[in-house]
């Protein structure tokens, strides 16, 4: 299988190239300009420089029009080896540099690559052989942040100057037309407009959820119950904190403290949870456990805390309080490929509900890890075996597992081409003997229990962020937080109006009754905007003949229906959980 980080190589190295052809435009304007870091990113690239003066967006034209000067003249990226005492001595007077080079291995191979003859950078590279094979690439200044040399506060504020980069124009121009559509789908905008969450300045990245949202959110859980009842998982609550001990014995304290919430209860310091598995392997230890009852999978949807930095907050999308839809399933070695295929299809069987198309990803081990490297290998070989038996395609992405065993990652293609990364299933042979798990066998002896973590939504707030932004807030009628809404054109028609309200509340139907003194227009217009999916429209001749005329999305209307039809195609889409 393709490793994620052979995945497209040249668009890395033209991106990496690109970098370098920004930062000498860059000096050529800015000859006072030091420069530190320019690498590659997911959609193009930026160089971190200080300057005295500010890099302003009017100056975005100019540096690109010196960037494609450069890239005409079809300079040739040379690399040079060199020793520390030389490389010091060529980028003398830029402390970034040197910093770099001192804090570089005492065996490390020390590379330069010149561009031109008037332009050096420390680098590894790789980059293009010559800026000609960057001639038909499309890239586009974007921004300018601040950012803190190395990303320590206490240091110096550079300049961070992004770029996209592209094969080709029509890339760049598609990449473009996807940014802006996803401003109008923005899950903060959405949120707001449509009374599903808001974030106060009391509690940043701290979620409040509006009545519209815990419609959705609860929509989302009865899912997510139903499903699992189905699947053979049991359900349950672990506590919100628990002491250090345990998050030491789980080693998520040495890897994981500075995102944690601590406090202390009786002089014993305590921890907020930052995830829920320690929890629900203190359940499993609640009781002796015998092979007959494995696969044990256990549910649960905890409440986590973590500690995330303020310029990473996002709407939903990246919070410091949300809930996991974690299970954990505790199993016999015998069993270990059959509970992964099984969990795949849980997750196939979601996504593809909610018009999902994924890509995956399996991470071996990182090199802040746990455990024996046979452990490693099994646990790798099994995650690979049984994404081979369902015959899914999947890239290896080199040293991203979890410290304490491999994991299979679910990314989520959205309507306009993005990806998130969601469901993960993490095969764990560490943790379960850390907490010295057992079962008893067939044989009547003790047997270490191998443990699987696992999530499907991956958070119902990070989920609930990527559905507004992936219906851009038109849900389907069974999410929507207000299915239909009755719009009667005269005071004539409000007790047919009142009447239809009540039919439908009691049959569920979440229905809502506009009988306010304003134009119908005005209601309709109103009504769109919230993303209702359907409208009811009653007057003088709908009373008179008992009948309903309806708006749907996608321009639909119809005049003459009976309600009970109607009522129908209601149930049946919701039932059918119809997209």
């Amino acid at each position: 299988m393709e490793k994620k980080k052979e995945k497209d190589e040249k668009l890395f190295i033209m991106r990496h190239s690109l970098a370098h052809v920004l930062a000498k435009a860059i000096m050529f304007l800015h000859p006072k300009t030091k420069l530190t870091i320019g690498p590659a990113i997911n959609d193009g690239f930026y160089y971190d420089i200080d300057l005295n003066e500010q890099i302003l967006p009017e100056d975005f034209p100019i540096i690109e029009k010196k960037m494609k000067e450069i890239i005409n003249k079809g300079e040739v990226f040379e690399r040079r080896v060199v020793s520390r005492d030389e490389a010091i001595k060529i980028f003398q007077g830029n402390e970034y540099k040197e910093e770099l080079i001192r804090d570089l291995p005492e065996n490390e191979e020390i590379s330069l690559y010149y561009l031109g003859n008037d332009f050096v950078d420390l680098c590894r590279g790789p980059h293009v052989s010559s800026t000609r094979e960057l001639q038909n690439s499309a890239f586009k200044i974007h921004a300018v942040n601040g950012a803190y040399w190395r990303g320590n506060e206490k240091n110096k504020m550079l300049q961070r100057i992004y770029a996209y980069g592209f094969k080709t124009k029509a890339d760049l121009a598609e990449h473009l037309n996807m940014l802006e559509e996803a401003k109008k789908r923005d899950n903060r905008k959405l949120g707001k407009e449509l009374g599903l969450f808001m974030i106060s300045p009391e509690g940043p990245g701290f979620p409040f959820y509006l009545p519209n949202g815990m419609i959705l959110k609860n929509l989302l859980i009865d899912y997510w119950r139903e499903i699992h009842t189905k699947a053979g998982y049991v359900e349950i609550s672990t506590p919100i904190m628990l002491s250090q001990h345990l998050w030491q014995t789980s080693g998520h304290w040495d890897h994981y403290k500075n995102n944690m919430y601590t406090t202390k209860i009786d002089d014993t310091l305590f921890a907020i949870k930052p995830m829920n598995c320690p929890g629900g392997i203190l359940v499993y230890k609640n009781s002796p456990h015998s092979y007959k009852e494995l696969p044990l999978r256990v549910g649960e949807l905890g409440l986590v805390h973590r500690h995330e930095k303020s310029g990473e907050l996002g709407g939903l999308l990246r919070v410091r309080c949300f809930t996991q839809d974690d299970a954990h399933i505790f199993m016999m070695p015998s069993q270990i490929k059959e509970e992964i295929k099984n969990v795949v299809k849980l997750i196939n069987e979601v996504y593809s509900l909610f018009g999902f198309s994924y890509s995956v990803e399996l991470s071996t081990r990182p090199e802040n890890s746990m455990g024996s490297d046979e452990d490693w290998e099994l646990a790798t070989d099994a995650l690979k075996s049984a994404l081979d038996d369902l015959k899914l395609d999947y890239q290896i992405n080199e040293g991203d597992g979890a410290f304490y065993g491999p994991k299979i990652d679910f990314h989520l293609h959205d309507a306009i081409g993005r990806t998130w990364q969601c469901g993960t299933i993490q095969l764990d042979f560490q943790l379960p003997q850390r907490f010295d798990l057992e079962y008893t066998g067939e044989d009547g002896a003790k047997h270490r229990p191998i443990m699987i973590h696992r999530v499907v939504y991956g958070s119902m707030e990070r989920f609930m962020g990527i559905l507004i932004e992936h219906f851009a807030g038109a849900f389907p009628l069974w999410l929507a937080p207000e299915q239909v809404r009755i719009l009667p054109i005269t005071d004539r028609a409000n007790k047919y109006a009142t009447k239809i309200l009540e039919k439908l509340k009691n049959i569920g139907i979440r229905a809502t009754l506009d009988d306010r003194n304003e134009k119908v227009g005005y209601k309709i217009r109103e009504a769109s905007s919230l993303k209702i999916p359907y409208q009811i429209i009653v007057g003088d001749n709908e009373v008179e003949n008992k009948s309903i005329s309806i708006r749907g999305r996608g321009n639909e209307n119809k005049s003459g229906l009976k309600l009970k039809d109607f009522v129908e195609r209601l149930k049946n889409e919701i039932k059918t959980k119809k997209i």
